[in-house]
């Protein structure tokens, strides 16, 4: 990792050039999905036919060159074109060219991104690492289903090894949700984790399954001893496992729940996944939960599931590792800012989170047993005081596992801003929930508040703005796609042409109230458009059978329209997550060159050394985890330990 790859203006110069592609092809990813056929997107935006850019994605879908052309300037400007658009007409006329710019402007393509592999052995190949000794040998894949498992699994190794090279053995997990990040962290490394979730439905939950496993992990032990061999469950060993949840031992024990994005990416932070831990089923489930999701997506008319967050009741059950559902976007804790609280309400949380903690010590025997994890109720912001919350707190590690729209913003200004945290790994998601600070409406963010993007003072100072149905764009996952997973078509198809109904009908009706996921409960088209009307409150009157179903058999020969026109949102959302990631780096990257030059003009006693001590010392963006199994797979590291001197 040489270090003038990953300098600051290393980094801004890939920040331009996606910039650079973004500005001619973002149109596209913020074109609405719902108004496809009623404002005619497809010929605003191309000038080829939709069966080319099929069979251009099919046959090229591999598009991994790129020239320095296309980091620097657009090609083709003899021709007046510029990534594939006609500077002219500003539609696309050359799919391929399209397609392999949007392959040099992503993550992999600008090369910007370092293996989690390679950033372990950085971070282990140095003097100041102290080893840490694992507290107990943790199956995971036993009470995670296999996306949950792969992302703990890989995300807590790069933990501990942050915590060794930090020479911490305390964990600050922000958003924790139902905590299966925190136990792992607990059981597996012995680290002191503590895991703050602004939902107090999750931090129960997380308290429950936390004392769950520890009677697993005992058991496991004690099998382990037992048989001398690593495996958990074998055939002749079912008497042990009757300590983990007597009367509970149903088959939804061995499933999982969370509150994150991945509903990756509903609102709000926790995992949201729904599957047994069957494999075929798993496997399928998971595929029809993504792809009713990305259909969710694409149509942009806020239909994602929603929680009501004025009703405790409304909130998922929460039974010992029952099923996720598999998505990108996770559903919304309710959270309360601090400065709404009432001097009671503060002093009641901190009352209940102090003997949360004592009675989490009592249960697990101390700190012998490996069992370090105290689950936290709070709101969390960059100014919120992390002593207020643990009064134990010491030099830490902050990490955020799928941590949703602006928690994961907040969690780097968190790390920058406190002095105790030494280092950071944060993995966003859910970008359509982002606030963005140049939204033309205000509507996201208000003038008042900080919003999650941009975070860098770079793009701040270009007031660089990417739009909602953009970000909503960049929540989907185009490997899974490629491999015939996420699209469900039909659903998005359905819902652009009930839109010119209500166009022709009900004079462009508009209403606070939303369509929902009224596919998935219809039986044809017409029966769609019924139950469409319905939920709206609409006149029914106005419409026959006969007359929805010719709106049907209109459209239906342009759905391959549609289905081009998603493929190519498909294609361009790792740029746009991309330019998301990279803003958060230099953010961290910026924190040396701006606290240097604001030190050396105000002559502050603060000495080199000090300020060399409390700096971001190393940042880079990692990928963490196979992008099949979970599509938000990168995460944001961060160090700034006294001596902190690793190469980038």
């Amino acid at each position: 990792m040489a270090s003038s790859i990953n300098s600051l203006e290393a980094i801004q110069k890939k920040i331009d050039a996606v910039k650079l592609f973004l500005s001619v092809s973002l149109s596209i990813a913020n074109a609405h999905t719902v108004d496809f056929y009623t404002c005619d997107v497809w010929d605003q935006f191309m000038a080829v036919p939709p069966v080319e850019v099929l069979t251009e994605i099919t046959l090229n879908g591999d598009h991994k060159r790129a020239p320095e052309h296309y980091l620097n300037h657009c090609s083709g400007t003899a021709k007046k074109i510029t990534f594939g658009f006609c500077d002219d007409s500003k539609r696309l006329v050359d799919v391929a060219e399209l397609l392999e710019a949007a392959y040099a402007h992503s993550l992999p393509g600008l090369g910007v991104c370092v293996g989690r592999t390679e950033l372990l052995q950085s971070l282990r190949h140095t003097d100041n690492a102290q080893p840490l000794e694992e507290a107990a040998v943790v199956e995971s894949d036993e009470f995670m289903n296999s996306k949950k498992s792969h992302e703990v699994q890989a995300m807590s190794e790069v933990v501990s090894s942050l915590a060794q090279r930090c020479r911490v053995t305390q964990v600050i997990d922000v958003g924790s949700g139902k905590g299966y990040l925190c136990s792992f962290l607990s059981l597996q490394y012995g680290l002191q984790v503590y895991g703050i979730d602004s939902s107090s439905v999750n931090t129960h939950g997380a308290q429950e399954r936390n004392r769950k496993l520890k009677k697993y992990s005992r058991a496991y032990q004690r099998h382990s001893k037992a048989n001398r061999t690593p495996t958990v469950m074998p055939p002749s060993g079912q008497e042990d496992l009757e300590d983990v949840a007597p009367g509970e031992r149903e088959r939804g024990d061995m499933v999982k729940t969370s509150g994150d994005a991945e509903k990756e990416e509903g609102k709000g932070r926790g995992d949201g996944e729904a599957q047994t831990n069957t494999t075929g089923l798993t496997d399928r489930n998971e595929e029809d939960a993504m792809t009713s999701l990305t259909s969710a997506i694409l149509l942009e008319d806020n239909s994602l599931p929603e929680l009501d967050q004025s009703d405790p009741a409304s909130a998922p059950e929460d039974p010992f590792l029952s099923a996720l559902c598999v998505g990108m976007v996770e559903p919304t804790s309710p959270r309360v800012p601090p400065s709404e609280l009432s001097l009671e309400e503060r002093e009641r949380r901190k009352r209940e989170n102090l003997e949360r903690k004592a009675r989490s010590w009592v249960n697990s025997g101390g700190m012998g047993c490996g069992m370090l994890y105290s689950p936290l109720t709070s709101y969390v912001t960059a100014e919120t005081e992390l002593k207020e919350i643990i009064g134990e707190l010491e030099d830490a590690v902050m990490v955020g596992l799928h941590t949703c729209g602006d928690l994961a913003p907040s969690t780097l200004r968190m790390f920058v801003a406190k002095r105790e945290l030494l280092s950071v790994c944060s993995v966003g998601c859910c970008y359509h929930l982002l606030s963005e600070e140049f939204d033309p409406t205000r509507q996201e963010c208000p003038s008042s508040s900080v919003c999650g993007f941009p975070l860098s003072g770079y793009l701040r100072e270009q007031s660089w703005f990417c739009g909602r149905n953009a970000r909503m764009s960049a929540c989907l996952a185009l490997e899974r796609v490629a491999k015939g997973q996420g699209i469900q078509m039909e659903s998005l198809f359905y819902r652009a042409v009930l839109h010119v109904i209500l166009r022709d009908h009900y004079s462009s009706f508009k209403s606070e109230k939303r369509v929902g996921n009224v596919y998935s409960k219809a039986t044809s088209f017409v029966d769609y458009v019924w139950r469409a009307l319905r939920r709206l409150e609409l006149d029914e009157s106005k419409l026959s059978d006969g007359v929805i179903q010719s709106y049907h058999d209109t459209y239906r020969p342009r759905m391959v329209e549609m289905e081009a026109f998603n493929m190519l949102k498909v294609t361009l959302a790792p740029c746009i997550e991309g330019l998301i990631l990279l803003d958060r780096l230099c953010y961290l990257k910026e924190q040396g060159s701006v606290r240097l030059k604001w030190w050396m003009s105000t002559g502050d006693l603060l000495s080199p050394v000090q300020f060399l001590q409390e700096d971001v010392a190393f940042s880079t963006l990692v990928q963490l985890f196979d992008p099949l199994l979970s599509p938000r797979c990168y995460g944001v590291v961060g160090v700034k330990a006294p001596g902190m001197e690793l190469s980038e």
